[in-house]
């Protein structure tokens, strides 16, 4: 007897999910060991360039010693002022729950939904309105040190519209345009080296539409693994991803180092940890890609940065994240089209912490 189709609507609801699989934005597996992790990735810059929003929400695996196996929880928000630095949470940041993700299923482009983050003191926080425009790009995977691995997708064009509080004064009514990520994998961070990622939106065009020219790039540098495919740019025009330069296609350059006295050490209480001084920040980072007749150069200026002290699961030598707002030139071309626009933009630079 041939198969009978019901409409969804009309399915039993375990039957749908099985049918579509988890509702994201990771597989509905509980985390096993205690180095596997899950983070939710936000990063948003004002249209005018007057503030910049990070936020991350990460999951670890439970400790062997729990008889619960609970995994372990923490969210950090930093916002970032142009006139004024950064200001941050401690890890322990109140959200919503679930948080809002982009690889949440259904999901509809044009739909908000509501991303709400906030320090326990009420000093930071931001309730924001948020849409996708745009498409992810594929999903990308580096293996390194024997069983270790880490697998990232991200989204550009993340418009958002809402509140921010900064050192505890309301900002209302911010217009901001970013890119959220999702990452998983299982890493000791002195295995994983360091990394360095960030993005550009084209600030320019409709406040409710996806940007005409969006990059992101990553480049991973795993401590014992140099041959790793941990590197690429991708390229998004009107929220589609056009190009994807991998690896042999992407050279990185750096000149100079940010002076330390730009950088923050936060969250505060990080300020009571007798750390080792960190690696130098660079003043200026250029990445540049090309494929045949098509390139991109992202050249980022440096303009300060919130020094993250993360810790090491594994040893007593500090590891280090360090999120860098500043204003970036982004020029390419696209076949025979040309395209370029400046804006600022964050990046990420992560590595261990120098002893000398």
């Amino acid at each position: 007897m041939p198969a009978v189709f019901r409409p969804a609507a009309l399915r039993p609801a375990a039957a749908v999910a099985a049918a579509l699989g988890p509702d994201g934005p990771f597989p509905d597996v509980p985390l096993g060991r205690v180095r596997e992790r899950r983070w939710l990735h936000y990063a948003l810059v004002s249209r005018d360039h007057e503030l910049g929003v990070v936020a991350n929400i990460a999951w670890l695996g439970p400790s062997p010693e729990d008889p619960l196996r609970r995994p372990r929880c923490t969210a950090i928000l930093l916002v970032h002022q142009r006139s004024a630095g950064w200001c941050a949470s401690q890890f322990n940041a109140h959200t919503l729950s679930p948080p809002w993700s982009a690889f949440r299923a259904p999901n509809p482009h044009g739909a908000p939904g509501r991303f709400e983050i906030a320090a326990a003191s009420g000093r930071v926080g931001l309730a924001l309105d948020l849409v996708r425009s745009s498409r992810p790009c594929t999903s990308q995977c580096a293996p390194f040190a024997d069983d270790q691995h880490l697998r990232w997708q991200s989204e550009t064009g993340v418009l958002a519209r809402g509140d921010l509080t900064f050192a505890g004064r309301l900002f209302p009514g911010v217009a901001a345009v970013g890119y959220h990520e999702r990452v998983r994998g299982y890493w000791g961070w002195p295995e994983l080296g360091g990394w360095v990622f960030g993005f550009a939106n084209d600030p320019a065009g409709p406040v409710d539409a996806a940007p005409e020219t969006a990059v992101v790039f990553t480049l991973i540098q795993p401590r014992d693994a140099s041959d790793a495919a941990c590197a690429s740019v991708m390229l998004w025009r009107r929220g589609r991803l056009v190009r994807h330069f991998p690896r042999r296609c992407v050279t990185a350059a750096v000149r100079g180092a940010l002076d330390r006295d730009r950088v923050q050490q936060v969250p505060e209480l990080a300020n009571l940890f007798g750390v080792p001084p960190m690696q130098p920040i660079p003043r200026r980072l250029v990445i540049a890609a090309s494929m045949g007749r098509d390139e991109v150069v992202l050249d980022f200026a440096c303009a300060g940065a919130a020094r993250i002290v993360i810790p090491n699961e594994t040893g007593v030598a500090p590891f280090s994240v360090h999120e860098v707002i500043g204003p970036c030139d982004v020029q390419g071309h696209l076949g025979n089209r040309a395209f370029g626009f400046r804006t600022h933009g964050i990046v990420e630079f992560a590595g261990g912490a120098d002893a000398d």
